[in-house]
């Protein structure tokens, strides 16, 4: 906290993402969250994000446009329940899947002296929000030097960065990231005054682009939401294999996530083919159909040992996949993190990886789960599921290690200590 005339001053926070979603990738929860959270503890906290909710028009463009400020407000946002403020925005032709704000320097002024927004987050890369933002700070920071104002503003950008890999992007968006990258990720360094990253191994890939070591601050991913892992090692989870036609006699290996190419299910239902003459094992991919979805769909036709459950978990049926799971697998291609991964671990299950990028770090290999060499090594999944199956002490123990990694990465813990750090920017 700051003191202002002998007053203390809690931070009041701005966390910008281009839009909001329940059920696209993690950066859109995770903005959400942090808000979420930061209101939990007792502070102030607002989502500026697009009129946007996955790639959907949920407040009229033309009500933004014509609005005064530039933005409309909703103390409760119809659609995620938080304090949002939705700017001015629209759908990119380019780059893909991105939103850009207008005008969004002269609007965030407004927010900015109409909420007393002294603290700001930025999320995700390849859109105007980050550099805006960062010519924002700038200029209030000048401001200040300049003596035309008297408080200072914390900034702080959250990329959840993913190398522009040639495997999953075509020549011509990889060379528009590494152009982006070159570009724009100096003037957010120039400006922010923390880099939060998902992973130490993000953190030094932001070093080698030219943050300074003391902006580096390790913030998991948005951790685990504590609300949806609350009631985990008491929920009922009776009648999940029922839903599903899962014997009571087999052990699940689970798969949660979209059915989609990045994430890689492909390599988990062939797992399960390798693995088709054991009576004890039973793979369920659990998760919304995706670009792969007609690929696995065909691959695990013949297979009696998999459950496509096509489609969403309810929060609720998740809860009971964890609880039922004795192994959760993610054999991805690319992977900042792994928030499903951190929410079985929670839940006392160890996690098979393909060890890519930031799953290297969430999992410990040996200590929480197992690491096999990539996303093609089908056969060492396999052999690492047998390992487990075989030596239930050993899944067992890394069970509980799972489990206490997992506790340290709680959503409110991690704001907390996020909380303390704004605080001492702004004294």
């Amino acid at each position: 906290m700051r003191e202002v005339g002998g007053v203390v001053v809690k931070p009041i926070v701005g966390v910008i993402m281009y839009q909001t979603s329940y059920s696209k990738g993690g950066q859109e929860l995770v903005a959400q969250r942090m808000v979420k959270w930061f209101l939990r503890l007792g502070y102030e906290a607002y989502l500026i994000t697009s009129v946007y909710h996955d790639g959907n028009e949920v407040v009229k463009r033309r009500a933004v446009e014509t609005s005064l400020e530039g933005y409309i407000f909703q103390e409760k946002d119809n659609v995620i329940g938080l304090p949002t403020i939705r700017v001015d925005s629209y759908m990119a032709k380019w780059p893909p899947r991105r939103i850009m704000f207008k005008n969004f320097i002269d609007v965030l002024r407004r927010i900015s002296d109409n909420f007393g927004i002294n603290s700001l987050i930025t999320h995700s890369t390849l859109w105007n929000g980050p550099e805006e933002t960062s010519k924002y700070v700038m200029w209030r920071r000048m401001l200040t030097t300049l003596g035309l104002e008297g408080s200072g503003v914390f900034f702080g950008h959250m990329s959840h960065y993913q190398p522009p890999d040639p495997t999953r992007y075509d020549i011509v968006e990889r060379s528009y990231r590494l152009a982006w990258n070159h570009v724009a990720f100096p003037e957010v360094f120039k400006a922010a005054n923390l880099v939060l990253c998902v992973t130490p191994l993000e953190g030094e890939e932001m070093i080698r682009m030219g943050a300074r070591p003391e902006q580096i601050y390790v913030f998991p991913g948005g951790g685990i939401d504590d609300d949806e892992v609350a009631d985990l090692s008491v929920v009922d989870s009776s009648d999940f294999r029922v839903k599903y036609r899962i014997p009571d006699d087999v052990k699940i290996v689970a798969y949660l996530g979209t059915v989609e190419e990045r994430k890689n299910p492909l390599a988990v239902v062939r797992v399960a083919r390798m693995l088709r003459h054991r009576r004890d094992v039973h793979f369920v991919i659990a998760g919304k159909p995706g670009d792969q979805w007609d690929e696995v769909v065909n691959e695990a036709r013949d297979l009696s040992n998999v459950t496509l459950t096509g489609g969403e978990l309810s929060i609720e049926d998740k809860k009971k996949l964890i609880k039922e799971a004795y192994v959760n697998i993610i054999m991805s291609k690319m992977e900042a993190l792994g928030l499903t991964q951190l929410e079985f671990m929670y839940g006392g299950v160890p996690v098979i990886t393909s060890a890519v990028y930031g799953q290297k770090w969430v999992v410990r290999n040996g200590v929480d789960g197992i690491h096999v060499n990539g996303p093609d090594d089908v056969e060492g999944a396999a052999k690492a599921v047998e390992r487990l199956l075989d030596n239930p002490e050993e899944r067992d123990r890394m069970g509980r290690n799972a489990r206490e990694r997992a506790s340290q990465l709680l959503m409110s813990k991690l704001i907390k200590e996020l909380a303390v750090k704004i605080e001492e920017y702004l004294r």
